[in-house]
Formats: C-alpha cells, structure tokens, sequence
C-alpha cells in the first residue's frame, strides 16, 4: 500500500496539468486586497485538490476500474473530452487579458 501511495503522489507531483492550474489558472483568483497571496494561493490549491481527489478515487476503486476496463470506446471518449477542455480553457487563457 507504501508503494501504491508513493508513486501515486510522484505521479502526482509531476503531472503538468498541476503546474498549469498552479501558475496560470490560480493566480486570476487571487485578490491582493484581501490579505496574503501565498496563504489565498495555499488554499486555492487546497481547495483544487480536494475537488479531484473524489472524481479520481472513484475511478482508481476497483469497481469502477473494473467497470470501465471493458468499455474501451467510453475511455478513449473521455480522454478526448478531457484533452478538448485543456485545449480550450488554454486558448481561452491565451486570449484573456487581465491585469497582474
């Protein structure tokens, strides 16, 4: 179980998509007004990582592993949907303009 938990977190830490809500989509919800950016940074991403842990444990249980495993086309769709909203919230983020 170690093992499992250590190389989930590896995975975890070194996973793009985490940099890119950490330094491009996290920062516009900061307001310097409002105290500590550090600390409303901090709980920003406490925040995000909470909203996907649920999501991504129901999916590594074994039963919805499992009940996914034989649904080759449903995985491929999903892996699809979910590249197609990275690409748009990144062209949507590259044609945004807001002050820093």
């Amino acid at each position: 179980m170690r093992r499992i938990v250590r190389k989930g977190f590896a995975v975890g830490v070194s996973n793009p998509k985490g940099f890119l809500i950490f330094a491009a989509v996290l920062p516009q919800f900061v307001n310097r007004s409002a105290g500590d950016v550090t600390l409303q940074l901090l709980l920003l991403g406490i925040v995000c990582a909470a909203v996907t842990l649920v999501p991504e444990s129901a999916r590594g249980s074994s039963p919805g592993r499992d009940g996914l495993r034989g649904l080759p086309r449903r995985l491929s769709a999903n892996g699809a949907v979910s590249g197609t909203v990275m690409v748009g919230l990144g062209v949507r983020l590259a044609f945004t303009s807001y002050d820093v």
